[in-house]
């Protein structure tokens, strides 16, 4: 038998069905509207330069209809909340092995980095902030070691820029004509004389500003982001420093639009946003050498392996050269 439903009934059904439509829209490549929700999980230190990359995204033709739910925080926790469950279409990480946890969990495609910038988004190097007009006079690493001088420094089993800092501080012994066992001894130096380590670069910061320790070990684009906030300090470019290469990578449950964000970032007009917060460009004609002059003894991670290697070798939680050290200071590992 034949039953006609009643309009009001109709109605009813065709609404619900809208609002599960909708809901379902939230996260990769939108709903019936067209509209478009992007989580994006990144490390701390970038996020005055996306609270700008965002807004001027989602003015372009890639960007129209989408909206953005970021997530800032330290790069370890960042790559575990992913894990997780955490929604994410976009991971702008630290470092490289951030990233590569998840490639092993399949949440992030193998050939991430087969880009232009080989998944690189920003560059920086490794430098000192220190008090305003250097009271110190902190030129160079040997200064970090000397008694009296408070160094913060993130901690290196949470941060991804404290490992930055600790395979800085290393590879300049090394590029001085150290031995590598006279490069660990410095470390252990060096960590005697850290007062404070937080879990995040930001976080370090933050503790740097609010008036603890004489030298902060950081990247080059956090000090001027908070010179650029008003707070009075310095920062030295050691002879001696690290090039930083952070990475940006789509989720494999991501659509289009996360990968114009991602293309958006590494583009000329986002590059100039970076540059102004203090990052070196992945585009070479960007860099400015007056403002970004190159270290004269420059490093990257592969002279030491790259980051598999490094990782073990100074990063193993349960056995390795900071595990080592930090044990002996009493400070954690997980």
């Amino acid at each position: 038998m034949n039953r006609t439903i009643p309009a009001a009934a109709l109605t009813l059904v065709v609404l619900s069905l809208g609002l599960v439509l909708a809901a379902c829209g939230g996260s990769g490549d939108g709903g019936s509207s067209g509209s478009t929700r992007l989580d994006l999980v990144a490390y701390s230190t970038p996020k005055e330069a996306y609270e700008q990359i965002i807004p001027a995204f989602e003015k372009t033709a890639d960007g129209k209809g989408v909206t953005f739910s970021p997530s800032y925080g330290n790069s370890g926790d960042q790559a575990r909340a992913v894990i997780s469950g955490l929604p994410t279409d976009i991971a702008a990480l630290s470092l490289e092995p951030d990233i590569t946890k998840l490639v092993k969990e399949s949440l992030v495609r193998a050939d991430w980095n087969a880009t232009p910038t080989k998944g690189i988004v920003t560059r920086s190097v490794v430098v000192l902030a220190v008090r305003s007009g250097n009271p110190k006079h902190i030129k160079g690493w040997a200064d970090l070691v000397k008694p009296g001088v408070e160094v913060l420094t993130p901690n290196p089993f949470t941060s991804g820029g404290a490992r930055w800092n600790v395979m800085a501080a290393y590879g300049a012994q090394i590029q001085q004509g150290k031995t590598e066992a006279q490069a660990v001894d410095y470390l252990q130096q060096l960590f005697k004389n850290v007062v404070v380590q937080d879990k995040s670069a930001r976080e370090a910061l933050q503790s740097f500003t609010g008036g603890k320790g004489d030298v902060l070990i950081s990247y080059e684009n956090e000090a001027i982001t908070a010179q650029q906030k008003g707070e009075k300090l310095d920062y030295v470019i050691p002879d001696e420093t690290i090039l930083i290469e952070n990475p940006i990578a789509t989720t494999t449950q991501a659509g289009v639009k996360a990968k114009a964000f991602v293309d958006y970032a590494t583009s000329v007009p986002a590059q100039k946003i970076f540059a102004a917060k203090g990052y070196r460009s992945v585009i070479d004609a960007l860099v400015d050498k007056k403002t970004y002059p190159d270290p004269p003894k420059e490093f990257d991670i592969t002279k030491f392996g790259g980051w598999d290697a490094v990782m073990k070798k100074f990063f193993d939680p349960k056995d390795s050269v900071m595990q080592r050290i930090e044990k002996g200071l009493g400070v954690g590992t997980s």
